[in-house]
């Protein structure tokens, strides 16, 4: 069974930046970077929604437009990681973050559905 562990979470003040990650485990036999992968999140009392999606080759990136010109989506294959690089945060940005893989990073954002394959970690932007 695969998952993910998700992690850089933080409580930062309006403007702030954090770096999260998401480490794929339990891909036995299927890389991590055979997949798409994607960022999700899940503020207080609404529904899921997609973030921002990074290419199995790391080459095309897709993103919610609230976030285009904040947010960075990178990955290292050889880690199996994904990263999400957050800058000038703002409160509506607040909510757990999860990550799942997609067959394609075109369909990601539009998903009805997100599940937390992992904990997720948790953003909190307040002042």
């Amino acid at each position: 069974q695969w998952r993910f562990v998700e992690s850089g979470g933080d409580l930062v003040q309006p403007g702030g930046s954090l770096r999260l990650s998401c480490v794929a485990s339990g891909l036995s036999g299927l890389k991590a970077g055979s997949y798409e992968i994607g960022w999700f999140r899940q503020a207080p009392g609404k529904e899921r929604e997609g973030v921002s999606c990074v290419s199995s080759n790391g080459e095309i990136t897709k993103y919610k437009d609230s976030v285009k010109g904040r947010f960075t989506i990178s990955r290292d294959n050889a880690k199996n990681t994904v990263y999400l690089q957050m800058h000038n945060l703002k409160p509506e940005d607040t909510a757990i973050y999860g990550c799942e893989i997609d067959e394609s990073c075109v369909t990601f954002l539009t998903r009805r559905t997100y599940y937390f394959r992992g904990r997720g970690t948790q953003v909190t932007v307040s002042s």
